[in-house]
C-alpha cells in the first residue's frame, strides 16, 4: 500500500513526474528574456554609466512620453518644429527619455556651444533641432554612456529668428526662414473676437508698414498667404464698433466681430430691441466712406416684416432711430403717469 507524502517519497508514477518537473523549473538559470523583464543585466549588454538606467529601456519607443513637460521647465515653451535652427542666445531643454536625471536647461553661448552632462561642450549653432538631437545621441552612444539614447530638445526661448505680435495678441513665434501669415497667427492661437482682421506688418528695412485685410475667415483668406520673415512685427488692433442711438433699449457702442458679419436686426437684438416709440420709417444708417459720411435709407419696419433685406453693418456705422415725441412722453410717464393723465383729460372734458 502506498501513502501520500513529499516529492522524495512519491505516491504514484504521475506524482513523481510532477515533482521532477517542478524541481527542474526551480533549479533552471534565469533566461536572458527573464533577466531583461526584471531589469537584471544580461551578457552582451552595456550598462548606463553613473545614471543607473537599464539600457534595455532605451530601446523603448518614446512617442508616448517624450512630449511630456519636464519638471522645472517653463510652461510657456515654444514648439517651432524640428527644422528650427538653433542660434546663440536660444534657451533649450535637453532631456534623455527614460532617465529623469538627464534633464538640463541651458542657453546656447555666444560661441554656439552648450555644456551637457557626460559629453561636455558641444556646438549646436546653425543646425536644426533634429540634427542637434542626433548629434547629442551620437556623442552619448560613441562614448559608451548609453546603448540607444533618445534625446528630446525643446526650445523654451529664442531671440533669433522670431516674429513679435503686438496689440490684441501679444506673443513671440519662432520663424527661421519664412512662414505664411496664416501659420504665424494660428501658432499664436488665432485671432480673438475683439481683434481687427486688418493687420499691419512692420518689416526691418521697409519704410511703410504692410497692410493686410484678412477678410472674415482667416482659414480661407487668400491674403493670409503673405510670407512673414524673421524679426517682422505684426500689429493687431482692436476691432471696430458700431454705434446705436435713439429708440433702442440699450444705446452705445457694440463691438463688431469681423469673423461674423453683424446685421441690423442682430444689432437691434443685442441692443435690447426697438422701442414702441421709435419712428420706424425715419431710421437712419450713417456710414463713413473715406472721409465723408452718408446716410443710407433703411425702413426697419419692412426689414422686421421680411419685406426688405437685412443690411450688413460695417465698421463705425451709426444706427439712429428717432422717437415719436408723444410716444416718448408716454413712455417716460409710465403706467401710473398715463392713468393720471387720462384722468385729468376726462375731468377737463366733463366741464
Amino acid at each position: 500500500m502506498t501513502t501520500k507524502g513529499s516529492c522524495g517519497a512519491p505516491a504514484n508514477f504521475a506524482w513523481t513526474l510532477a515533482c521532477l518537473a517542478i524541481g527542474v523549473l526551480c533549479l533552471a538559470p534565469a533566461t536572458p528574456a527573464f533577466a531583461q523583464a526584471t531589469g537584471a543585466p544580461s551578457s552582451g549588454v552595456t550598462q548606463g554609466v553613473t545614471s543607473g538606467i537599464n539600457p534595455v529601456q532605451q530601446a523603448t519607443p518614446s512617442n508616448s512620453t517624450s512630449n511630456q513637460t519636464s519638471p522645472g521647465v517653463s510652461q510657456t515653451m515654444l514648439f517651432p518644429g524640428e527644422d528650427f535652427r538653433l542660434q546663440p542666445g536660444d534657451l533649450i531643454n535637453v532631456r534623455l527619455f527614460g532617465s529623469p536625471d538627464y534633464n538640463v536647461t541651458v542657453r546656447i553661448g555666444l560661441d554656439g556651444a552648450v555644456e551637457l552632462p557626460y559629453i561636455g561642450s558641444i556646438s549646436l549653432e546653425g543646425i536644426s533641432v533634429r540634427t542637434a538631437q542626433l548629434r547629442i545621441e551620437d556623442k552619448l552612444q560613441s562614448g559608451g554612456f548609453y546603448k540607444i539614447p533618445d534625446i528630446t530638445i525643446q526650445v523654451i526661448d529664442t531671440v533669433n529668428g522670431s516674429v513679435t505680435i503686438t496689440g490684441e495678441v501679444r506673443t513671440t513665434v519662432p520663424v527661421t526662414t519664412e512662414r505664411s501669415l496664416r501659420e504665424v497667427l494660428l501658432a499664436a492661437g488665432g485671432l480673438p473676437a475683439t481683434a481687427s482682421h486688418i493687420v499691419k506688418i512692420v518689416r526691418p528695412g521697409v519704410d511703410n508698414p504692410i497692410v493686410v485685410n484678412l477678410g472674415p475667415d482667416l482659414a480661407a483668406s487668400a491674403t493670409a498667404n503673405i510670407p512673414i520673415r524673421p524679426h517682422d512685427i505684426i500689429q493687431i488692433t482692436r476691432a471696430s464698433v458700431v454705434y446705436v442711438l435713439g429708440a433702442f433699449k440699450s444705446q452705445g457702442a457694440v463691438p463688431l466681430d469681423q469673423a461674423s458679419p453683424l446685421t441690423l436686426m442682430q444689432l437691434a437684438a443685442l441692443s435690447g430691441g426697438v422701442g414702441f416709440e421709435g419712428r420706424y420709417e425715419d431710421l437712419r444708417l450713417i456710414r463713413t466712406v473715406g472721409t465723408e459720411r452718408k446716410v443710407v435709407d433703411v425702413d426697419i419696419k419692412k426689414v422686421m416684416n421680411g419685406k426688405a433685406p437685412d443690411p450688413v453693418l460695417e465698421a463705425n456705422d451709426i444706427v439712429f432711430l428717432p422717437t415719436n415725441n408723444m410716444k416718448a412722453i408716454l413712455k417716460n410717464l409710465g403706467v401710473g403717469g398715463v392713468i393720471g393723465l387720462v384722468s385729468v383729460l376726462i375731468a377737463i372734458r366733463s366741464f
